[in-house]
């Protein structure tokens, strides 16, 4: 189980509240070097901090988890202000009886005998209580092999207090305790604002786990309980009051209501909730009141499947995040090289221990690659947080990195583009018949009927509110269609080889318009009753609107449309046409979706599949990007990068938008991220020394922490993006 240190709310994902298990090895464990009691299967970014977390070995036995690290749980965003106030109240006396106070500010207070050795305990417990989160932060980051922000901050603050301990005993009359205790203090009110903006920019899974009541209202024996949700079982009957949210997924079966979904499905109207219809957990009910049988609870439901995989987005990295990494590493060892040359180079050059020691500390403190190490994965988190709230799920972050290049999306025609399911588009009858009689004889026909053309026709029967009639000696012909007997006549209704086979005349004018009908899409079905035709019925796969709007917005963002299907190329040619697809494949077999990808793929084109994630697998997993869209409540797809919750592909451009912003965003907080550290290196070695222009390592801490919170608030302003178009 994956532990989450808790703030101050106590819905954010932990303890038995659906906390999503990110597959990873059993064996290995992640944690933040300074937040120890966070712990992951997967790596990923500290949510308290923005840290990256670290590989840690897992404890046996009762240690494990929290019990080891207890006492480090306290290391809180709270914390840091309090240590912080701790430091500041001890700097300054330790400042008044600097030699940087008299010899800058001209501050001359009463020497006394040992004034030295006070002020050195006073750095001391500064040193000791408030300091040793970076040090203990540093012995974790060692431990793992990666040194990384806390390594160098506790080489900076260790060099100055062991310099200063040393001179102090020695008498040499100099000292850098009130350079360590400003150092600390801004370190540690630099990372309390760094926590506070990744906190409200980290937001996905916490924002998920508030959309769960903490109890929920069951009827048992006959009567109301209040229970937590640990408690719920599948076949509870849940009592959902107006204006609460939904505690698990289940059915209504009493009352009516419109119920919220927006934040899950990204939907902005209200849906009609009525018996016998689905709800999600999480959803927020309206004026209703609902009694829902509850069928999945915990890990199982809907919510807890987002979560999961905006808990696998967050553990993912893009191309941009790995080479951030990189450089970070590259950074600290950088850190590392620079600080030690420029120490070596001062004592040479004869300046003292003192400056040696001075330049060193902000060497090491203003290369800290926090920022750097922040830039890419706070943005992704914000895009990912921002992608749940818009009706799509990102499964990998590569894949949001992917979309933003993509020139050409290919569709499949099937339930993406069109609703999946025939409806009725004409019923015809000629002068010896009526529309109502043509359309009853169907219906009453192929009553039962689970063949999507017999359904369709029976669902329209309904729809004008017709009567059926009794059918006997029912009969299926496979591949032509039906015949039986109605009120005493031998009724046929079937394609014109049924017609055929019954020797019912179907004249060459209404063949005619037949072919043209077919042209456009249509299918069509004839009627006959003792072996006269009575007319036809056509039918066709209906078009989404949605689709229309969502091939205009492609098109003015100068992307390509493609479509496949399995269709006849008539059926095709007719789709795309009404739509403006630039190109179409027909009558292509599951297997050979793949092979249409490849070919797209072989023109130079960056190819987006958008399926439906199960007989689209291969073709998705081949393209550049794979959209799995008509999810519904299944979030498990695995061959998609992208899962679109609703059958809305007028979600796709808000992809390719989001990925545009989310890019800009990175490399916008690349350049704030390590812009700085060009000039500010030199500086702080002490290259224009000479010019009297000398970095101090107080204003390095305060450079490298404003160099991180910039990144941090630049992260959030994404979120005032809006990605519709």
């Amino acid at each position: 189980m994956s532990h989450e240190c808790c703030t101050n709310n106590k819905k954010e994902p932990s303890g038995d509240v659906l906390v999503p298990q990110i597959v990873g090895s059993e064996d290995a464990a992640y944690t933040c070097p300074m937040h120890p009691n966070i712990v992951r299967t997967m790596p990923g970014m500290c949510p308290e901090c923005g840290m990256s977390l670290i590989p840690k070995k897992k404890k046996t036995g009762p240690a494990q988890g929290h019990g080891a690290d207890d006492k480090h749980a306290g290391h809180k965003t709270s914390s840091f202000l309090v240590k912080f106030w701790v430091s500041l109240v001890l700097t300054i006396p330790i400042f008044i009886y600097s030699d940087m106070a008299m010899e800058v500010f001209d501050i001359h207070v009463t020497m006394f005998w040992g004034y030295q050795y006070v002020t050195l305990m006073l750095a001391s417990v500064v040193f000791f209580y408030p300091g040793l989160i970076f040090l203990t932060s540093a012995y974790r980051e060692i431990r793992a092999r990666l040194p990384g922000m806390m390594t160098l901050i506790a080489l900076a603050i260790t060099a100055a207090y062991s310099y200063s301990v040393f001179s102090i005993v020695q008498g040499v009359g100099h000292d850098l305790l009130f350079e360590l205790a400003s150092l600390i203090t801004i370190m540690l009110l630099g990372h309390w604002i760094e926590m506070k903006s990744v906190q409200s920019a980290q937001g996905a899974l916490k924002e998920l786990a508030k959309l769960l009541p903490d109890t929920a209202e069951v009827l048992r024996d006959g009567k109301t309980q209040t229970i937590t949700l640990s408690e719920l079982v599948s076949g509870d009957m849940v009592l959902v009051r107006p204006g609460s949210n939904i505690p698990a997924d289940g059915t209504v079966v009493e009352g009516q209501s419109e119920i919220n979904e927006s934040i899950i499905t990204g939907e902005s109207k209200p849906v009609n909730k009525k018996i016998g219809d689905t709800v999600i957990a999480g959803s927020i009910n309206g004026d209703g009141s609902l009694t829902v049988r509850v069928d999945k609870i915990g890990e199982a439901t809907f919510l807890a499947g987002v979560m999961r995989l905006v808990a696998e987005a967050q553990a993912s990295k893009s191309r941009l995040q790995a080479i951030s990494d990189r450089a970070a590493l590259y950074l600290t060892m950088i850190a590392l090289v620079v600080g030690a040359t420029t120490f070596a180079v001062w004592l040479l050059v004869g300046a003292g221990i003192v400056t040696a020691t001075e330049r060193l500390v902000a060497v090491l403190v203003i290369t800290c690659p926090h920022a750097l190490g922040l830039a890419v994965p706070l943005v992704a988190s914000i895009s990912t947080t921002m992608a749940a709230r818009n009706g799509f799920l990102i499964r990998q972050r590569i894949a949001l990195e992917v979309a933003r290049s993509v020139d050409t999306v290919l569709f499949d025609k099937t339930g993406t583009l069109t609703l999946g399911m025939f409806g009725v588009h004409a019923v015809m009858a000629l002068p010896s018949s009526t529309e109502n009689e043509v359309l009853s004889r169907a219906a009453s026909l192929n009553y039962g009927s689970e063949h999507p053309l017999g359904k369709a026709i029976v669902a329209e029967s309904h729809k004008r509110g017709q009567k059926l009639s009794d059918i006997k000696d029912f009969e299926r012909v496979p591949g032509k269609g039906a015949r039986g007997m109605i009120a005493g006549h031998m009724t046929v209704v079937g394609n014109e080889s049924l017609m055929a086979d019954a020797k019912v005349v179907v004249s060459h004018e209404i063949l005619g318009k037949t072919r043209a009908l077919e042209n456009e899409g249509k299918t069509v079905i004839f009627v006959a009753s003792d072996g006269v035709l009575m007319g036809s019925i056509a039918l066709a796969d209906t078009i989404r609107e949605e689709s229309r709007e969502a091939i205009r917005v492609l098109r003015s963002l100068g992307i390509r449309t493609a479509m496949i299907t399995g269709d006849a190329p008539d059926v095709a040619a007719w789709v795309a046409r009404e739509l403006g697809i630039d190109e179409y494949f027909a009558r292509v077999l599951p297997h050979e979706k793949a092979e249409k990808v490849k070919l797209l793929q072989g023109k130079g084109n960056k190819v987006a599949m958008v399926g439906d994630g199960i007989n689209d697998a291969p073709a998705l997993t081949q393209a550049d990007l794979g959209i799995a869209i008509g999810a519904g409540t299944n979030v498990a797809i695995e061959s998609a990068g992208i899962i679109l919750v609703k059958n809305d592909p007028r979600d796709i451009p808000k992809i390719i938008k989001l990925s545009q912003l989310t890019y800009s965003k990175m490399m916008q907080n690349l350049f704030w991220a390590t812009g700085y550290n060009i000039l500010a290196i030199p500086l702080a070695a002490g290259v224009l020394a000479s010019r009297g222009i000398v970095l101090e390592p107080a204003v390095a801490a305060v450079l490298m922490s404003v160099s991180t919170v910039i990144v941090a608030f630049n992260a959030l302003l994404l979120r005032r993006q809006i990605i519709s178009l």
